[in-house]
């Protein structure tokens, strides 16, 4: 054994194991006592970035540093290390620095915005693209740090020659470069937030903004699946962003009904006096009806013609009580624009528009509120004397000819023959 430890290569090979060893040991203790005083004082303090640090691993790559440190300065006591050896071990461990520091940087970068994300601001715009254009500078950097100690090149060289490259580098790095002026262009226009309902046909998009990236925006659609768009189309291509809509509280409807035009006619007073038992109504006719009345007395003589005189008609009276009826629903934004406006007429009759907006933007309570609203009115229009527009059917033309109707039971065994 003695003849053994008088060997040179014995001796830098007991000290090489007892330096690694020696690496390893206060590498575990360090971490273990570091990540344990860090737990500690997460535990203890209510500041949040402490706790996104740990949660993102930061203080575990800091830990590590300990082992690469000892072995590069330890490499030096181990006796009989040729100097070839002693620098590549020097400029490996260099590297395992560099790749520990570039790391914790990394996992600072994802706390930070882990923390800026809860923030009333970080829930309106996001700086995802920002904090991934950070990294890749950063593990370039760290990248050329490496290089430049490996090959012991200056990083001021390695630079010139990417500036030399820069051409090469454009072509590779296009997609995040596009990525990033479009993440600085919709951040700094407030044109696009994560929660945002987006609606894009030329990319098949239409749902909620989930995710802005640097390369990437994420769009959940209604069916569930997720649509991913290159942030660079976000402004080349226009789309549709119902954010407003959000804001306000109120969800337009807007649809028409397309009335017969052979239904509309004029009032008789039986007709005048039926609607105006209608709550609605119970204000419009009777002052419509001394307008109309005062109109005509003005006339004179011409008033015995017909034509000359002025008189309410069933279409007027009905786009009225709509209008009142609008003003009064419970379910309707008075705050926002609420008319009925008439449509120019057309083959399909004449389309009377409901221009108005709900009071919330729910989808399902929106769809029920418009679909009751029209409920009604559909069934109001013979009160009136109105009727839908509708194209004849098979049923039409049978009756048209006199024919029976088609016994529904006959239809279906001969669509199943």
């Amino acid at each position: 054994m003695t003849e053994l430890l008088g060997l040179s290569w014995m001796r830098t090979l007991l000290g090489a194991l007892a330096l690694l060893s020696l690496a390893w040991l206060a590498g575990e203790l360090c971490r273990r006592v570091l990540l344990r005083l860090a737990q500690g004082l997460v535990r203890r303090t209510a500041w949040r970035w402490d706790d996104a640090l740990l949660r993102r691993g930061a203080f575990r790559w800091l830990a590590r540093l300990v082992t690469p440190l000892i072995v590069q300065y330890g490499i030096a006591l181990v006796p009989g290390v040729p100097e070839a050896a002693e620098a590549v071990v020097g400029k490996t461990m260099l590297a395992l620095l560099v790749l520990c520091m570039v790391m914790a940087l990394n996992a600072a970068l994802s706390a930070a915005e882990d923390v800026y994300r809860q923030t009333p601001a970080g829930k309106q715009r996001s700086i995802k693209g920002v904090v991934q254009l950070a990294k890749l500078g950063l593990f370039l950097v760290g990248a050329l740090v490496v290089i430049a100690a490996i090959t012991g090149k200056q990083v001021g060289l390695l630079l010139s020659g990417l500036g030399a490259m820069s051409a090469v580098l454009m072509l590779i790095f296009k997609d995040t470069i596009l990525g990033f002026v479009a993440g600085v262009q919709l951040s700094s226009n407030d044109m696009l937030r994560v929660g945002d309902w987006i609606e894009m046909p030329q990319l098949n998009a239409d749902g909620d903004v989930i995710d802005i990236a640097l390369h990437t925006v994420k769009v959940r659609n209604w069916d569930k699946t997720v649509t991913s768009i290159p942030s660079w189309r976000l402004i080349s291509d226009s789309y549709r962003n119902w954010r407003g809509m959000q804001e306000t509280g109120g969800r337009r409807i807007k649809r028409a009904l397309t009335l017969d035009a052979a239904s509309v006619h004029f009032l008789d007073e039986a007709a005048i006096e039926r609607l105006s038992r209608l709550t609605l109504l119970a204000n419009y006719l009777p002052a419509k009806t001394r307008d109309v009345t005062r109109w005509n007395q003005g006339l004179g003589e011409a008033a015995a013609v017909p034509g000359n005189r002025r008189r309410l008609t069933n279409l007027g009276t009905f786009r009225a009580y709509v209008q009142a009826y609008l003003d009064t629903h419970p379910q309707i934004h008075h705050g926002l624009s609420c008319m009925v406006r008439q449509l120019p007429s057309g083959p399909q009759g004449i389309p009377l528009e409901l221009y108005c907006f709900t009071d919330t933007v729910a989808w399902a309570e929106y769809e029920g509120i418009q679909a009751d609203i029209f409920d009604h009115l559909f069934a109001l229009l013979p009160e009136f004397g109105l009727a839908l527009y509708q194209q004849p059917s098979g049923h039409d033309v049978r009756a048209g000819w006199g024919l029976p109707a088609a016994s529904p039971v006959r239809a279906a065994a001969r669509a199943g023959a």
